[in-house]
């Protein structure tokens, strides 16, 4: 279930990122970021790194546990297509067990053309025909 999310490319993108959560399909995940993007995961409550798509692939390696995922949008703020800023809820279960937690997400598009850099913190990419996330910092 994905609360409070509006009908924008953004928020399209969002939607997609969690369908594929829950589908485990980490391929077109990883498609979603650009080859050198950067990823910074709390999920072990110290920063954790990781860059490029064999390093993506392997954090990304936690969702297959993952059989069952609500979100719910706190704040959502963008502008245009170039900037989103959320806040979540997140509850869901993995290994028999329920968890929740609470994520700030900063999303930015790279562009192909002249390679500007999306920063992000988070777990949510981006993906258009001309457009596609470059990671976090």
């Amino acid at each position: 279930m994905i609360d409070n999310v509006p009908d924008t490319p953004l928020g399209r993108l969002y939607r997609e990122h969690i369908r594929l959560i829950l589908e485990g399909n980490i391929e077109a995940i990883l498609d979603q970021y650009t080859a050198d993007a950067i990823l910074i995961s709390s999920f072990e409550k110290k920063p954790l790194v990781f860059r490029g798509r064999e390093e993506l692939r392997q954090h990304f390696q936690g969702i297959l546990a993952i059989k069952d995922l609500k979100t719910s949008i706190g704040f959502w703020g963008e502008v245009d297509q170039d900037l989103l800023m959320i806040t979540e809820g997140i509850e869901m279960t993995a290994g028999g067990q329920t968890a929740q937690m609470r994520f700030a997400d900063q999303l930015g598009p790279a562009r192909r053309q002249d390679r500007s850099a999306f920063r992000r913190n988070g777990a949510v990419p981006r993906r258009e025909p001309e457009l596609k996330m470059a990671g976090a910092v």
